[in-house]
């Protein structure tokens, strides 16, 4: 059974889409509460958003089930990325409107969870490392970097309304001073997108569990708002805006690569 699809770049860059999926696995559909089956709280479009990074010569790394399935950004014992804030766990009840992804009593049990992380969630994260591994090998370092988007207003999740570029680098501990400063110059730089470091996504447990920037290894997540490429109601892309971000995230990887 194939989980994800890698496509081996050449330069020190791996881009993981951890929730662009949205395959299900026979059975599970019937299951979820009406609402979850349209899938609202997926990455939506992300992996067509980075397509360009190709040309870049990024390895990519994109699933292709749920995060409803299950969350390849939680940590595999599920303890809370943000204390005592709402959230979502590694096999997720909740969706990001605070409704319940499944219907009663057909969310999965400790048994099913555990199976869920053996045959997806270890597989994405052991190609990860293994992926990490042989870009440091050909480069001494590499850039990790963590390629999200979400609605701009969820309440549940947080107050008011998000950024558009939301980068999270764990409060510092996951790349260098110097790539953080490269990344946050250039979004100074620009006027056209709000942005913020470390607000409310400071980083999920890839971006935590993986950034050792004293081992060759930098890691960077940035949360895009869906607003500035997508109808966020539809989910249907909207290819001026997308073309305008892609041009603006082209530009910020090349500053965050720079030496």
């Amino acid at each position: 059974m194939t989980v994800f699809t890698l496509e081996r770049g050449s330069a020190p860059l791996l881009i993981s889409l951890p929730h662009d999926g949205r395959q299900l696995p026979a059975g599970l559909a019937s299951r979820l509460s009406e609402p979850a089956r349209a899938l609202p709280d997926t990455d939506w479009h992300v992996s067509r958003l980075y397509a360009f990074a190709r040309a870049l010569g990024a390895s990519m790394l994109i699933p292709h089930y749920s995060r409803y399935l299950v969350d390849l950004n939680r940590p595999p014992d599920d303890v809370s990325l943000y204390p005592g804030q709402n959230s979502t766990g590694l096999c997720p009840v909740q969706r990001f409107d605070g409704g319940s992804i499944y219907r009663d009593g057909q969310a999965p049990n400790p048994d099913e969870i555990a199976q869920r992380r053996e045959r997806y969630w270890q597989p994405y994260h052991r190609a990860l490392a293994d992926e990490l591994t042989r870009l440091r090998g050909e480069h001494g370092r590499v850039l990790l970097w963590e390629a999200h988007s979400i609605r701009a207003e969820c309440p549940f999740l947080f107050a008011g309304r998000l950024p558009d570029f939301n980068v999270g680098t764990a409060d510092g501990r996951s790349c260098t001073p110097q790539r953080q400063a490269r990344i946050a110059a250039w979004l100074a730089a620009q006027h056209t997108y709000s942005w913020v470091a470390n607000g409310r996504f400071k980083g999920g447990y890839i971006t935590r569990h993986y950034g050792r920037p004293d081992a060759g290894i930098d890691a960077v997540q940035l949360e895009l708002a869906q607003r500035n490429y997508m109808d966020e109601d539809s989910f249907a892309w909207l290819p001026d805006a997308a073309a305008r971000l892609q041009e603006r995230i082209r530009a910020l990887l090349v500053a965050a690569l720079a030496r």
